[in-house]
Order: C-alpha cells, then structure tokens, then sequence
C-alpha cells in the first residue's frame, strides 16, 4: 500500500509507504488528507486509519529542473498506448528516426506503435514510408510525470494529480 505525499501548498511531492506516511502523520509532519476505509493500520496501542493521501505541514522547496525520464512504460503512458500512425493498440515503440540514422532516445524521437507498423516501417522514416504520425512527439508535461510511481496511482490520487498538470 502506497501513500502519496503533498507539498504544504498540495502540489504532489513524492509516493511513500503507508508506513512512512503514518511515521510522518505521529510526528506531526504532515497530516491526513484521505485515508482507506476499512483498512486500519493494528498498533499494540490501538488502531490508525491507513492514509491514502497526506499532506505536509512545512513547505518543501522543489527544484524546477525536474523532468521525466524516457522509458518503455513513459512514452506507451504519453501515447495512450495508441500506435502513433494507425491509431490501433500499441505494445512497442518505434524511433521517428531511426538509430541507425542518428535518431536519439528522447521524447521527440520515440512515439508507441503497434507490432505491424513497427515491422513494416523498419529502419525507414515516416517520410519515406508515407506515412504521417497522428501527434506530435513531446515531452510529457505534469506533476504527475515527475512523481515517482504516479503511473500507477490509487484512484483516489486522481484529484490531487490532476490539479498538479
């Protein structure tokens, strides 16, 4: 069970364990925003509602210059695991340019794409193949891209992730 953590001005911070949060919340660091129903946490002096969401009684500086880092998982998330040019499931990704021409893994490079287009394109540009990509490849813009672990999110996040992009 996972605890998501929110700056004093309740942007997203982090994503702990129920237990940190719950060591965070005894020491009057930070205080209940949500907690799970029916899921008490057992002490020998008594029991504590399990938080979901918490929220920090201190504001805690964060450097701009976060950003999300390339992966697999990150682009098909971007794309909304949709090919990137015929719109159907995707389970791979596919490099604009290829590597072999010079293209890099960077977000503006890569875009999901499903099993067949990524076997017929090859080592070819869109271009070449005539082809035209759906979106515009980007780097992904939100907090919750820069929250470790907030792709998979509790649902009850959503509302404080949400406001964050």
């Amino acid at each position: 069970m996972r605890t998501l953590v929110l700056n004093a001005g309740y942007e997203p911070l982090a994503i702990v364990s129920f237990r940190r949060a719950l060591v965070l919340v005894m020491n009057k660091k930070a205080s209940v925003v949500e907690c799970v129903d029916d899921d008490p946490v057992w002490a020998a002096s008594g029991s504590y509602d399990r938080p979901a969401v918490i929220v920090l009684s201190r504001y805690v500086r964060m450097p701009r210059a976060r950003y999300a880092p390339v992966t697999r998982r990150g682009v098909l998330r971007r794309d909304g695991s949709r090919c990137g040019y015929c719109g159907k499931s995707a389970s791979t990704i596919d490099h604009v340019l290829p590597r072999s021409r010079g293209g890099k893994n960077s977000w503006e490079n890569l875009v999901a794409c499903c099993l067949r287009c990524n076997n017929v394109k090859s080592d070819r540009t869109p271009q070449e193949m005539g082809w035209e990509l759906r979106l515009t490849p980007a780097p992904p813009r939100g907090r919750g891209w820069t929250v470790r672990g907030a792709e998979r999110s509790d649902p009850s996040w959503e509302p404080y992730l949400a406001t964050a992009a």
